[in-house]
């Protein structure tokens, strides 16, 4: 479960008349930890700053947190342990390093101890994180976690980013959400300025952008295959002007209507098959360039589906050349040679 500050839906008139949003507090925190289902709270401050260890530094992701984090977002610690629990409220001068910054700024050598500086303040590694890889376009082995109260600090922050929580599964989502919002809305002066998200939500609202994405996708691909369609049957028609006395000529040495027939198809299948597969190689292509620039999206391409799109390439061209190929076959051939 997350939650934000602000409303997602939100209604009413700006300005003086409108409301106030408050802010996300580390006593917010506290608060929805008592609400019922409620396992496990992180409140979450965020920032970028500079970590220097001797004459080696980088600029990171810079994640206040409490020591739930491995509970709740499911990492792991590699060596030595995470931020020790305690007062939330307090600030402490020791961090964990993702295995990323480790490497960068450490090398092979044993960072347990030793002192680093982060934003220009002083802290003691106390851990170090297993790989985790990447989140989209986040790396989230290029980090360092220090304890919530002294992320406020470093970044001269009034409020969070966000509360994360894991909550009972032997309680229905809905009612364990209602019991947060309940008891934030009494922090907040009765008003619902704040957005509880469960997993639940989340993926049903991933399921509805993936099912409008597909929609669209689906029309584009539609109307692009309707398009070639139209295309084939133009340069098919074409074609068969252009050959009129060819078709005649082969019918007067024998050819039947038959064979014709079967030419022309087979000329509509290729180029409809050359056009699929023109399709399929583009597809792959830029597959494989989300793939480089995003590798933690699980960008891939089904054989199956690369296979049905071969076949629909196919059915496209060969009904796209079905009519031009019939009237070839049917041309008389002493009217066809009269036309040369």
């Amino acid at each position: 479960m997350a939650v934000h500050r602000g409303k997602t839906q939100t209604t009413g008139m700006m300005g003086t008349l409108g409301g106030t949003v408050r802010k996300l507090t580390i006593e917010d925190a506290e608060a929805m930890a008592r609400a019922p289902g409620i396992e496990k709270v992180v409140p979450v401050a965020m920032g970028t700053a500079r970590v220097e260890a001797g004459e080696r530094a980088r600029s990171v992701f810079v994640y206040g947190v409490t020591s739930e984090v491995p509970a709740v977002w499911k990492f792991r610690v590699r060596q030595g342990r995470f931020l020790p629990a305690g007062d939330p409220q307090r600030a402490q001068s020791v961090t964990v390093l993702g295995p990323k910054v480790k490497r960068e700024l450490f090398g092979e050598a044993n960072a347990l101890g030793a002192p680093v500086r982060i934003g220009g303040r002083r802290f003691i590694v106390i851990g170090i994180m297993e790989p985790k890889g990447m989140l989209l376009s986040f790396d989230m082995d290029d980090a360092v976690y220090v304890p919530v109260a002294s992320a406020l600090a470093l970044f001269n922050l009034s409020e969070l980013v966000e509360i994360d929580a894991t909550f009972s599964s032997r309680m229905p989502a809905k009612v364990i959400s209602s019991g947060v919002t309940r008891v934030l809305k009494e922090r907040h002066g009765g008003e619902e300025d704040f957005t509880v998200t469960t997993q639940t939500e989340m993926l049903e609202t991933l399921d509805r952008i993936l099912g409008i994405v597909n929609a669209a996708v689906g029309g584009i691909g539609g109307v692009s295959l309707l398009v070639g369609a139209i295309g084939i049957l133009t340069m098919m028609w074409i074609s068969v002007n252009e050959r009129t006395a060819e078709i005649g000529l082969a019918k007067a040495l024998g050819a039947s209507p038959g064979q014709i027939l079967a030419l022309f198809l087979l000329e509509a299948a290729i180029l409809s098959l050359a056009g699929g597969g023109a399709g399929i190689v583009t597809g792959l292509g830029i597959a494989w360039l989300i793939r480089t620039l995003v590798p933690g999206l699980p960008v891939h391409t089904p054989v199956a589906y690369v296979a049905l799109s071969l076949l629909v390439s196919l059915a496209s061209g060969l009904a796209s050349g079905a009519l031009p190929a019939r009237r070839a076959s049917r041309l008389d051939p002493v009217e066809a040679l009269r036309a040369e």
